[in-house]
């Protein structure tokens, strides 16, 4: 069964880090665009961060620039988020998506939790 699967989530006190990762089953991930996305409790879900396929451009929003770094291993068929000085605002539900023209496939989500 074709899916992605995230891991490396959790509980962290303001100010820590964390690097999610995001693992392809049955399919490669070389020619999709990858994204990771959120959704926090009565919030709408919203894009956090993407690494396209074919030059590894990257996008983050303004919410997250310069504390998270999205990266990809292509041989591993993984992508990962490292996410730093986190916020208690940066609690959610972190999904990661990938994209290749009309496919695009999710993965079951991870919960992120930032509090003391």
């Amino acid at each position: 069964q074709v899916q992605l699967a995230e891991s490396g989530g959790g509980l962290v006190q303001p100010g820590g880090s964390l690097r999610l990762s995001c693992e392809a089953s049955r399919f490669s991930l070389d020619y999709y665009s990858i994204g990771w996305f959120r959704q926090a409790p009565g919030k709408e879900r919203e894009g956090v961060s993407c690494i396209s396929s074919s030059d590894g451009t990257t996008y983050y929003a303004d919410s997250v620039k310069g504390r998270f770094t999205i990266s990809r291993n292509n041989r591993k068929n993984m992508v990962y988020l490292q996410m730093n000085s986190l916020k208690p605002e940066d609690t959610a539900v972190y999904y990661c998506n990938a994209v290749y023209y009309t496919a695009y496939y999710w993965g079951q989500g991870i919960q992120v939790t930032v509090s003391s």
